[in-house]
């Protein structure tokens, strides 16, 4: 269930937590006065979060990993997509005068990779923040909507902790082998 390498480990807690510390980021545009000090806390939680994998990452660094010379075209590939698919994404949103659905946007494109980035990297639990990431993306922009929040704010303050959790899930797992 786990990845099988140490070092693949690290290196998703270390992504993930730096992803979640930038989601934890977008979210404080005009959040509620509420949310300030638990996005500002994830935010440095993830920062933590993501020092500490990098720095097992880099101790590690020559220990096996499932990104080997066959998986790592398609890994490259596969991350190549998603950033075309949100970079193009988000320019027609802008094109088309609606960039407060940006957010909600490239938080899909992140969920909806991270199902074949679960497969290549050998990981299924990956699964279950790839759904999560997806369906908080799908959602958001009508629980803005109902509830007078900027997207942003919605988007990243669901997306932000189900990455913090997967990455601190991924440290803890780095940490006890």
């Amino acid at each position: 269930m786990t990845p099988e390498h140490l070092r693949d480990a690290a290196g998703i807690a270390a992504v993930f937590g730096f992803f979640a510390m930038s989601w934890f980021g977008w979210a404080q545009e005009k959040p509620p006065a509420s949310w300030l000090w638990p996005l500002r806390t994830g935010s440095i939680l993830s920062g933590l979060c993501a020092v500490a994998g990098g720095l097992l990452l880099w101790r590690h660094w020559d220990d096996g990993s499932v990104i080997d010379a066959s998986v790592g075209p398609a890994f490259g590939i596969v991350v190549g997509i998603e950033f075309a698919a949100a970079g193009i994404g988000a320019a027609f949103l802008a094109i088309r005068k609606k960039a407060h659905l940006m957010s909600a946007w490239i938080a899909f494109v992140v969920g909806v990779h991270l199902f074949p980035v679960a497969v290549l990297l050998e990981v299924p639990w990956l699964h279950v923040p790839a759904a999560l990431v997806t369906i908080a993306a799908a959602a958001a922009p009508f629980i803005a909507r109902r509830r007078g929040l900027l997207v942003s704010a919605v988007v990243g303050a669901t997306t932000g902790p189900v990455l913090l959790v997967s990455a601190l899930a991924s440290l803890t797992d780095s940490l006890t082998r």
